[in-house]
């Protein structure tokens, strides 16, 4: 961002409400930053020049000699149509706020971000570099049928231009160098005699519409850069009839011919209209002009639609009296006819090379000015750090260069008309870039969104940005098609591999997600919940995520689409801590990013973990979006690990370590450190979250988890389910609440890539009725459309159910050791949670549940406690 703009050096503004209600701001050091220029000098002018270019002088003929007037007028009116809202759009940009130098790149790129905005600013600059070559074009083409072969200004049989396709190419080479040396040393005076170059081309077209009423009848011949006439050796005279009724009659309507200029080739609606509207492309180069004006908000509305009505009132005018006075023949067959029936020929001569030159020259210093804000703003990172240190005296001497090669190499197609249609068709790009660029702004309600031009609507944008994308492929499909493909293109590599940075830019994308999701937030109703659309939504509880990564990681896999919320709690005072989540958010969002998982972050401070779980539950999410399943971690004794610094971990990273061990994010308890959490506590919050009808699921020994290990491991080929309460088993255990839960998130584990090549098992426990079980299960299964083995578990039968309440501590080693016999190649374990006998029990109980917990799953695999409080699952259709 320029350093002297008003965001970065904290100015406020003096505001003052002039005569039509605009809010005008003034500037700071405007004598410093070069900001001279007003609305009639900085805009209005190279506006009109830049829309007069090579139409007004050498292509209105052709449009209404091929077209007739009727569509002529018609075609008119779909351009500026399409041109009046987009100049809407544009002028409600630019009176939103300071717009620096950058013009419409600018513009787009701070409000679309960095993405959509470099890749339309790079086909804007690729758009300017057309123009400048289509103009040069269309100066040779004045240059020859003045002073070349039978040229309107050299006496009869005698020339000083050559003609052919490598003259005319060497011709305009040439006057591109002349514009490249003008940008090297004076492209400041250039901008500063834009006014005079205006009033010499007003001058000259004054003459012409005079000379209409003037000049006489009279026979005009081919010219001879028409070689398709010229090559019977016979000279061929086409009318000029002066006004007539017949001539306006025959005129109105199309008579498609060929363009001698393109190899003969057919003229269409879709050529005629390509040409008309390179025409009425120049609404930007005020825009284009920001950097030099006094006030572009105040500019750039006044100065753009001043410039748009002044050139539509000129081409309708001209394209009137041109139908009213001028054959067909000579409309098609001579695009310079304007010069002999001049009172004066030199007049358009010196208002074809005056209009198209100063056009050129205009679009050279506007692309350079572009490719100079996208190296400043590092879109392209070092691709194009040449720009920046090719600077010289706040000149950008290496863009300038590079872009004056690049009109070079479009010199290369020769054509006018055909550069014509490329030219259109970057130019419309912009303007759909432009248009949804202020749709974008009006549909997010930004509060900030309030420009002081006021004309202008959802609708506006709308309409000119279909307008915009129809009429692309109406020129030509083949060119609309490939430019959107390239913009893709480009925003997808800008996605991916820019390093720009466009945190104070605002990115309109964030804003319309907000709208977007806020609405649809409204409209997700949880008295509108089934069951047939249920879906995890997981708040992972971390105690610190150095040691939690692999966790995060499996949870993330688990929750099928839902929402997932990291939840923390940092015991303390609350009140002394009330600033803590915003001193803290960005680690945890960082972590996010690092651990790429698609994760929200809650903090809370509380007096206790228990007294946190509970802030978190109740808050965590909004609307029908909040969790229904609590996730927490396994309370033992393990030294916690540090996979951030850890050798062999695939989470290892260096972007949470602080210069001194005090600004390390995320300290890790040490290992003779008390916990802020005692066994107590931890069976209650299982406790608190069955009382608020949460789901539990508890983690126990993913410190050995490891998912590229899994992938690439060939002994891991089984996903255990065991739908059984193992403190107390029963004959139903496989189809309560909690058995399904598990059976529900066995099932979604299994969708991910990772997990398909393994097998679903759902052990059967041997009972007395063993063929029923596995029938009523197998039968199960099938209902909920879960592709799963039934492995039956033999050595059940030997454990002794009895002991159960004499020895617990002997049954439930034995069947740990029966779990464990089974899981020699299991990846992951599902077990079932069973609940406390007394929810509220005292802290001998506590302890003691914990501990058969313990003894239940040691030496697992990576093991899931499931509880489920809810129906999760559905036969319904």
């Amino acid at each position: 961002m320029n350093s002297e703009s008003p965001q970065s050096i904290g100015v406020s503004f003096a505001e003052e409400t002039s005569k039509d209600g605009y809010v005008e701001f003034g500037n700071i050091g405007e004598a410093t930053s070069g900001r001279t220029l007003g609305p009639f000098a900085g805009v209005f002018a190279p506006v009109c020049l830049s829309m007069f270019s090579a139409m007004l002088f050498l292509r209105v003929g052709f449009v209404v000699g091929n077209a007739g007037l009727i569509e002529t007028l018609f075609q008119f009116a779909i351009a500026y149509t399409i041109i009046v809202f987009t100049v809407m759009s544009v002028c409600a940009i630019s009176t939103n706020g300071a717009v620096e130098g950058g013009g419409a790149y600018f513009m787009i790129s701070r409000t679309l971000g960095p993405e959509l905005g470099g890749s339309i600013g790079t086909l804007f600059f690729l758009a300017n570099i057309v123009s400048s070559a289509l103009c040069l074009t269309g100066c040779v083409e004045g240059l020859i049928d003045n002073f070349g072969e039978s040229g309107y200004l050299m006496p009869k049989d005698s020339y000083i231009l050559n003609d052919g396709h490598w003259w005319r190419f060497t011709y305009t080479s040439s006057l591109n160098f002349l514009n490249l040396l003008i940008c090297l040393i004076g492209a400041t005076l250039f901008a500063k005699t834009t006014v005079i170059i205006f009033a010499i081309v007003v001058i000259c077209l004054l003459s012409s519409v005079i000379s209409f009423f003037l000049k006489s009848p009279l026979q005009i011949e081919v010219p001879a850069a028409n070689t398709f006439v010229n090559q019977t050796n016979t000279t061929v005279l086409l009318n000029y009839t002066g006004f007539s009724l017949t001539t306006f009659s025959e005129n109105l309507g199309p008579r498609f011919g060929n363009d001698y200029t393109s190899n003969n080739i057919a003229v269409t609606f879709s050529t005629v209209f390509g040409v008309l509207f390179c025409g009425v492309t120049g609404i930007l180069a005020g825009a284009n002009m920001s950097g030099n004006l006094k006030n572009p908000s105040y500019s750039i509305p006044r100065g753009t639609l001043g410039g748009v009505l002044f050139t539509f009132i000129s081409y309708i005018s001209l394209s009137i009296l041109v139908a009213a006075t001028c054959s067909r023949d000579l409309l098609q067959e001579n695009y310079v006819f304007l010069m002999p029936i001049n009172i004066w020929p030199p007049f358009t001569s010196i208002g074809i090379l005056t209009a198209t030159f100063s056009a050129s020259l205009s679009c050279l210093i506007g692309s350079s000015r572009v490719l100079e804000a996208l190296a400043k703003d590092c879109i392209y990172g070092r691709l194009l750090q040449f720009v920046n240190y090719g600077v010289w005296r706040s000149n950008p001497i290496a863009a300038v260069l590079f872009s004056w090669l690049l009109v070079q190499m479009i010199l290369f197609i020769g054509s006018l008309n055909l550069i014509a249609q490329l030219n259109s068709i970057l130019f419309l790009l912009a303007y759909v870039a432009l248009n949804l660029t202020c749709l974008g702004l009006d549909l997010t309600s930004a509060p900030n969104f309030r420009p002081s031009f006021k004309y202008f609507s959802a609708w506006t944008c709308s309409f000119g940005l279909m307008g915009s994308v129809i009429m692309m492929f109406v020129i030509n499909p083949f060119y609309a098609s490939t430019s959107f493909g390239l913009c893709l293109l480009l925003i997808l590599l800008l996605h991916f591999f820019s390093p720009c940075e466009a945190s104070e830019w605002g990115s309109i994308s964030q804003a319309l997600i907000f709208h977007q999701v806020r609405k649809y937030l409204l409209l997700l109703d949880p008295r509108k919940n089934h069951i047939k659309f249920w879906r995890p939504q997981m708040l992972l509880m971390v105690a610190n995520p150095r040691s939690s990564c692999p966790t995060i990681t499996f949870i993330n896999d688990l929750k099928k689409s839902g929402l997932f919320v990291l939840g923390h709690v940092k015991v303390d005072k609350a009140e002394t801590n009330l600033d803590y989540t915003d001193k803290t958010i960005s680690s945890w969002l960082t972590l996010v990013d690092h651990v790429k998982v698609k994760a929200f972050v809650e903090l809370t401070v509380a007096n206790s973990v228990r007294e946190g779980l509970h802030h978190l539950i109740r808050l965590s999410g909004i609307g029908a979006m909040k969790p229904n399943t609590v996730v927490m971690g396994f309370y033992d004794n393990k030294v916690p690990l540090d996979y951030f610094t850890r050798l062999d971990s695939v989470y290892k990273t260096s972007l949470f370590q602080g210069i001194t061990t005090n600004d390390e994010k995320f300290p890790l308890r040490l290992p003779n450190e008390e916990k802020n959490l005692s066994t107590s506590e931890f069976v209650s919050m299982i406790c608190d979250i069955f009382q608020m009808h949460k789901n539990i699921c508890i983690c126990r020994h993913f410190d050995l988890y490891n998912k590229t290990d899994i992938v690439k491991n060939i002994k891991y080929k089984y996903i255990d389910v065991w739908p059984v309460n193992f403190f107390g088993p029963s004959m139903n255990d496989a189809y309560d609440t909690s058995s399904l839960f598990m059976l529900q998130l066995s099932c979604i584990i299994k969708m991910i890539a990772v997990y398909k090549k393994h097998t679903l098992r759902v052990h059967l426990l041997n009972t007395i009725d063993i063929q029923s079980q596995r029938v009523q299960l197998k039968q199960l299964l099938s209902t909920l459309r879960i592709k799963a083995t039934i492995h039956e578990v033999q050595e059940w039968s030997q454990i002794d159910l009895t002991t159960l309440d004499s020895d617990k501590n002997t049954y439930i080693s034995r069947v740990n050791k029966l779990i464990k016999n089974q899981c020699a190649e299991t990846a992951i374990c599902f077990v079932y949670l069973p609940m406390p006998k007394e929810l509220r029990g005292s802290d001998l109980q506590n302890v003691s549940y914990l501990n058969s917990l313990t003894d239940l799953t040691n030496n697992l695999p990576p093991t899931v406690l499931v509880h489920g409080v809810s129906a999760v699952t559905s036969t319904t259709l």
